[in-house]
């Protein structure tokens, strides 16, 4: 049974602690029946531990040699106080059986553990069809992100991948938001089938993470601007996406085809970067693309502009400043871009 939902209220910690208690308690009895019949009986130290197991165990084997009237008594108080620590010890090993299979226990314990050390992260509310091709996405371009599901059957399933991070709970509860990371994450994706619940999530989204970026799926055009005055960035409506690929894939059939291969949908040797300039330092003078020297240095071309107010430039001018607040759209091979992320890194670090 997963971790966020079967043991919210008692955290795998607590099974440790007490699993940890029951360990102790039975070895201090143990050692001090022991030690008991050593001082009262004169029993060597093996004789001791014998002693003092067959008493714990209450086997009911012959006494190594007859006790004492103070060796009776040592052991009919020693045979009360092991009930209670034997009764302990069988309840904290019940727990284990009826209130979850310590494995998956332990697995869940170790997936909350590696969210725990996200950072800008993305989370996807709800994995049905369309947040399970989300996840496939990103699964593809290996971009880290934490599953939230209710459904136990499906998070059963998600057990069955290694490295699948995943919280089984309500998309709408804040806490469990707040147990995937969402403070250190970079955007959260809500697919959920109702838009009610996707209105909510946006808001509580947006308030526990006021710089995250939010998309949100929609049902309708009503639903969409609901969303959008929650605080997505965007709200997208599958049909109508489906419906403008299926008309495009009519006309433009290669265009839907290269759109695919640079979007990486598709195996292919071209990629798509957007790099944000809004944290450069604004007191240095800004650098023309031809002063960049992106395309000599990396092989790879800025493709496309979007400026500051929203409106995009295309095929920009080699004279074209490049100033904070912009998002330039690089094109190039996986080596030219892998090159272009290198050279702009270092860019950057000589502007700190």
């Amino acid at each position: 049974m997963n971790f966020f939902s079967l043991i919210r209220k008692k955290k795998f910690a607590d099974y440790i602690r007490e699993g940890l208690i029951a360990t102790f308690l039975l070895i201090v009895t143990l050692l001090l029946g022991m030690v008991g019949f050593m001082l009262i009986e004169g029993y060597t130290l093996i004789e001791g531990f014998y002693m003092s197991v067959i008493t714990f165990s209450t086997v009911g084997y012959t006494e190594v040699r007859p006790l004492s009237d103070a060796g009776r008594i040592f052991s009919s108080v020693l045979i009360l106080v092991n009930i209670g620590v034997f009764a302990y010890v069988l309840s904290v090993l019940t727990s284990y059986v009826i209130e979850g299979n310590f494995r998956e226990m332990w697995q869940d314990y170790n997936i909350e553990q590696k969210i725990q050390l996200l950072q800008d992260h993305i989370i996807i509310c709800g994995y049905g069809k369309y947040g399970a091709e989300v996840a496939n996405h990103f699964i593809n371009q290996k971009i880290p992100f934490v599953v939230v599901e209710m459904d136990h059957e499906v998070t059963n399933d998600m057990r069955l991948y290694k490295d699948f991070l995943f919280a089984e709970g309500d998309a709408t509860n804040d806490d469990l938001l707040e147990e995937v990371g969402i403070k250190r994450a970079s955007a959260l994706i809500t697919t959920l089938p109702d838009d009610a619940d996707n209105v909510y999530v946006v808001l509580s989204a947006r308030q526990l993470n006021p710089h995250m970026k939010i998309i949100s799926r929609a049902n309708s055009p009503k639903a969409e601007r609901k969303l959008l005055k929650a605080g997505a960035n965007r709200a997208i409506t599958p049909e109508k996406i489906g419906g403008f690929y299926m008309a495009t894939l009519v006309g433009k059939p290669d265009l839907v085809e290269f759109f695919q291969m640079v979007s990486n949908e598709q195996a292919s040797h071209i990629n798509f970067e957007e790099i944000n300039i809004s944290d450069m330092d604004t007191g240095r003078t800004m650098q023309t693309i031809k002063e960049l020297k992106i395309r000599q240095k990396t092989g790879a071309s800025i493709v496309g502009i979007k400026k500051k107010d929203g409106q995009y430039l295309i095929n920009p001018s080699p004279d074209t400043p490049i100033q904070p607040g912009m998002h330039l759209i690089v094109l190039g091979s996986k080596q030219q871009m892998d090159s272009f992320k290198k050279y702009w890194e270092k860019m950057m670090q000589n502007h700190l």
